[in-house]
């Protein structure tokens, strides 16, 4: 999910949520992978370049499955909006990189690895290719030499119900909220299944929907427990911002009017002001325009003055 902070700890971290997302994604709901049989694995995968210098590359989530010696990985797109096109090279950099570093412990059995892709776009489907030779142009007679290499990406905000009830932890509340949010997106949350892990899934949705002020709601989560209480947030912070944006323009509206009032009066003061020029500093939207007029009414000697430098 792009680049975080090694500190945080993303949803999918939790050994309860990932096993979650594969046995819905892969297992078809059945429960195949339990919570106790995942260890933390590396999420760096190095290997060594012909500069000789050790690489290194990242995926967000890597999990040992302890039980059927296998590697599991979850990589993440930041973006909501938009479609890597070279993802399929990455998830062969990813993969190639763990077999690698299998081979250098000199490991009698190589364990497989496995890597998704969770797509969390609401605009459009995930409409790049998906295997690398699709995105390669390769001369005629040589195809069948090269290998090919497909990933596997799962399009969250386009999960039908049945495959969304598959999920027993908080990612059913995430992939509930992305569906809802790609059919309307003026979606209110109204889900009031409880969050088990609060702040993980309020940084997830902030990140995937640009939203910041999911992020505000990192200060006070404990009066977070639903998507419902998440709702009644955001509609509070949309009034609290509604008055703010009320008093901003309360008082750009009072500065307008005070500076109209002066300009006229200095006018006043050096003859007859004109129905036509009184009607334009009326009518004048732009603060910083009636200053420079107010600047020029006290250096004008007469109305006439001014109204030159008006035209």
């Amino acid at each position: 999910m792009g680049e975080k902070d090694i500190t945080e700890k993303i949803l999918a971290d939790y050994n309860d949520v990932f096993a979650d997302i594969m046995n819905g994604l892969l297992f078809a709901g059945e429960q195949r992978i339990l919570p106790e049989t995942l260890e933390n694995t590396s999420i760096h995968s190095q290997y060594k370049a012909e500069d000789e210098k050790v690489h290194e590359l990242e995926r967000d989530v890597a999990k040992y499955w302890k039980e059927k010696e296998v590697e599991l990985a979850i990589c993440g797109i930041e973006n909501q909006s938009v479609v890597e096109k070279n993802m399929p090279f990455r998830v062969i950099g990813y993969d190639g990189t763990a077999y690698r570093s299998q081979l250098l412990e000199e490991r009698k059995k190589i364990l497989p690895v496995v890597t998704i892709v969770l797509y969390f776009g609401t605009d459009r489907h995930w409409n790049s290719e998906k295997n690398i030779k699709s995105l390669m142009e390769i001369p005629e007679g040589l195809d069948k030499f090269v290998n090919d290499y497909s990933m596997q990406v799962f399009e969250i905000a386009w999960l039908t119900e049945e495959e969304i009830e598959r999920f027993q932890s908080d990612f059913r509340i995430v992939a509930n909220f992305f569906v809802k949010k790609r059919k309307n997106k003026d979606y209110i949350p109204d889900d009031p299944t409880e969050i088990k892990h609060v702040d993980e899934v309020l940084k997830l949705l902030q990140v995937m929907t640009g939203d910041d002020r999911y992020k505000e709601m990192f200060k006070k989560k404990k009066e977070v427990h639903s998507m419902c209480d998440v709702a009644e947030r955001l509609e509070k912070m949309g009034i609290a911002k509604g008055i703010e944006l009320g008093r901003e323009e309360g008082k750009a509206e009072e500065k307008k009017a005070s500076r109209v009032e002066f300009i006229l009066r200095v006018l006043e003061i050096k003859g007859t002001v004109d129905e036509k020029i009184r009607k334009r500093i009326e009518e004048e939207q732009d603060v910083d325009l009636l200053d420079n007029w107010l600047t020029n009414a006290l250096k004008a000697n007469t109305v006439q003055e001014f109204e030159q430098e008006l035209n």
